[in-house]
C-alpha cells in the first residue's frame, strides 16, 4: 500500500463503538467518517499505525469527551452535508493501514481538518487516553 496517511485526514471506515465491541460484536455496523488521529509508519517493518476517531451527529451524553466541529472545519473535511457533528476523543479504534480489511488502499480521503483544529483534537485525545481512553483494535 503506498497510500499516505496524515493527521487530520477523514476517511471512510467502519468503526466499532467500544459499546458494541463489549458486547462481542467484531464489525462495525456501518461506515462512517473517521478522523486520522495518529499515523505512524514504522521503520522496522514499514507498516502504517493508526488510531481513528469517530464522527457522529448524535450529541454527545454527559459522560462522555467529544468536541464539536466548527462549519469551517466541517467543510475543509468534507462533512458539509452533516448538520452538527462531533469528534469523539475518549474511544479510538487501532488499525494497521497495510493490513487492514477496511482501509481501501486507493480510497480517497472525505478531506481534511486543519492543523490548529487538529491541535484541540490532539490535546482533547491526549487528556481523554490519560482519564479512560477506550482502544479497540480492529488488525484481527
Amino acid at each position: 500500500m503506498s497510500r499516505e496517511f496524515l493527521p487530520g485526514q477523514i476517511i471512510s471506515y467502519p468503526y466499532l463503538w467500544s459499546w458494541q465491541d463489549e458486547r462481542g460484536e467484531t464489525e462495525g455496523r456501518k461506515s462512517r467518517p473517521t478522523c486520522v488521529v495518529v499515523a505512524v509508519r514504522s521503520a522496522k517493518d514499514g507498516v502504517t499505525h493508526l488510531a481513528l476517531l469517530a464522527v457522529t451527529t448524535q450529541p454527545p451524553q454527559t459522560d462522555r469527551a467529544a468536541l464539536e466541529i466548527p462549519d469551517t472545519e466541517a467543510r475543509r473535511a468534507g462533512l458539509s452535508d452533516l448538520k452538527r457533528c462531533w469528534v469523539m476523543v475518549d474511544e479510538y479504534n487501532y488499525d494497521v493501514a497495510e493490513r487492514s480489511w477496511y482501509i481501501e488502499p486507493d480510497e480517497k480521503t472525505l478531506g481534511r481538518f486543519s492543523k490548529a483544529f487538529m491541535m484541540k483534537i490532539a490535546a482533547a485525545f491526549g487528556e481523554a487516553s490519560r482519564n479512560s481512553g477506550r482502544r479497540i483494535n480492529r488488525m484481527d
